[in-house]
């Protein structure tokens, strides 16, 4: 009787982390899927909304057979999304997700495929580290990786 009074205790404790972790994932893509809506349109305050006030931005690639990596500010990010010309069309396709979660701290994996005007320009991976920031989970270190070789949107065409 013990043994399924334990059983029964752990399995739902269980179903409980489980339910948890599973709203976590679903706020923690939500803020993601934000900030790529707000790229999309073009629109800075709804990248703003999604981002801690001293997040840090970074974007590696190779350059020249160089290996390189630039940081750039929260200001000039969001100026570069507000100043986006309407005729140019931002399209970030998101291949998979992987999120970790541990307490207040996420870390999430998106491979991805830039398209500018409807042409293919780049693929990658992102990566996010967010914050649960009393209930609103925040981006707080965004890095991504750029090339132009290897990718699958370019196999595809072929």
């Amino acid at each position: 009787m013990n043994k399924i009074i334990i059983l029964l205790v752990t399995l739902g404790l269980s179903s409980i982390l489980t339910a948890q972790n599973s709203s976590e994932e679903k706020a923690i893509k939500q803020t993601i899927e934000t900030f790529f809506d707000g790229l999309h349109k073009g629109d800075s305050t709804i990248v703003s909304a999604t981002m801690h006030s001293s997040i840090k931005i970074q974007t590696t690639f190779n350059r020249k057979g160089e290996k390189d990596i630039v940081t750039d500010s929260r200001e000039k990010i969001l100026t570069g999304i507000a100043n986006k010309k309407p005729e140019n069309k931002y399209f970030e396709k998101l291949l998979s997700w992987d999120i970790k979660i541990d307490g207040n701290l996420a870390s999430v994996w998106t491979p991805y495929e830039f398209y500018l005007n409807d042409k293919f320009s780049h693929c990658g991976a992102n990566s996010f580290q967010l914050f649960n920031n009393n209930g609103k989970w925040e981006i707080i270190y965004l890095v991504d990786m750029r090339r132009r070789e290897n990718c699958d949107a370019l196999k595809v065409k072929k």
